[in-house]
């Protein structure tokens, strides 16, 4: 967590290195079987691994993971998930530091930012069940 934290606040002015938008052949091309965390300002935001045939795994690092998908639309990158069907749609930029996200549903929420990418499964516990 010290690592993602200490990445975050370096790439906390990355907008201003920040090249044109990614198309989906370019996002799909750099994010494909990797996960990436994101960070929003210092702040650790959540992690999400990128499967082949445009599927992913989002974690808000709680231990929970939802299964969705991406597909391009207008030139955003739009996201749907098992338990949250309606389109949640980013644009996407390479900045010198990684992939800066920014969520087009809502232009005022705070841009996030990649800050690491890890080799290792995300941390998923499962579904919650019980009384």
């Amino acid at each position: 967590m010290k690592l993602i934290a200490f990445c975050l606040t370096a790439f906390v002015a990355l907008p201003a290195c920040a090249q044109s938008l990614m198309s989906a052949e370019e996002f799909d091309a750099y994010t494909r079987g990797k996960t990436l965390y994101y960070g929003n300002g210092a702040e650790p935001y959540g992690a999400e691994i990128y499967l082949p045939d445009r599927r992913v795994r989002w974690s808000f690092l709680d231990g929970e993971c939802k299964d969705g998908a991406w597909y391009e639309d207008s030139g955003l990158i739009c996201f749907t998930y098992d338990d949250r069907p309606d389109p949640q749609c980013w644009s996407f930029e390479l900045g010198s530091g990684g992939l800066i996200a920014r969520f087009e549903n809502d232009p005022a929420v705070t841009p996030l930012y990649e800050a690491t990418e890890s080799t290792e499964e995300l941390l998923c516990l499962g579904p919650k069940i019980g009384v």
